[in-house]
Order: structure tokens, then C-alpha cells, then sequence
């Protein structure tokens, strides 16, 4: 599970809202992109910290003025994920986040 997590060329094949990540490959604190959704949206992204050892990471995401902080995390089998930014964004991108991690839960290793 962590090794789709942490390789962007992957995050595709389990987040139904990603349909391409620039650049693909291993995560990296300091790795800047761009996220390809659905309907177009671009979302700009800094990922902010890399844990492989705790299997822990954080980005920043920016859908067009607005930021999202997203903290991601794999223990014991099971991920988990905290989103802060404004109100109406995170109740929107929650459910796609949740429907994510069900799907990368499943993906083996």
C-alpha cells in the first residue's frame, strides 16, 4: 500500500479524481507539480515532508486561489488523511479523499 502512496505515476490507478501527476515517480520533500483532474482542474502541489519510515506525507494543493494542507499517513494497514483549508473545499474533496483510500487500501503493495 505505501509504495502506490508514495509514487506519484500510481496515484491514478487508485484516486479516481487524479488522471495524471507531472512529474511521476517517487515522492520527495520540495516536489513541486501539477495535478490533472477530471473536467479540466489543474491543481498546483508542494510536497511539504516525506516520512518512509513512519510511512507519513504531507503536500499543499492549490485549486486556483484556494489551499488545501493534506496530511497522509499508512499504520498498521489502514491510511488515514487530514485536510485543512476553506470550509466548502474540504467537505467537496472529502468524500473523493475517502473513496480514494478505501481503493488504495486494496492495492497490494
Amino acid at each position: 500500500m505505501w509504495s502506490a502512496y508514495a509514487d506519484t505515476s500510481r496515484w491514478s490507478t487508485w484516486a479516481p479524481q487524479i488522471r495524471r501527476v507531472d512529474p511521476s515517480g517517487p515522492l520527495e520533500a520540495g516536489m513541486r507539480g501539477v495535478v490533472d483532474g477530471p473536467f479540466a482542474v489543474r491543481a498546483r502541489f508542494e510536497v511539504t515532508r516525506v516520512d518512509e519510515v513512519a510511512r507519513r506525507w504531507s503536500w499543499r494543493v492549490y485549486v486556483g486561489p484556494a489551499r488545501l494542507t493534506i496530511d497522509h499517513a499508512v499504520m498498521d494497514g489502514r491510511t488515514s488523511v487530514d485536510i485543512e483549508g476553506p470550509g466548502l473545499l474540504v467537505q467537496a474533496y472529502a468524500p473523493l479523499a475517502r473513496l480514494s483510500l478505501t481503493r488504495l487500501a486494496r492495492v497490494p503493495s
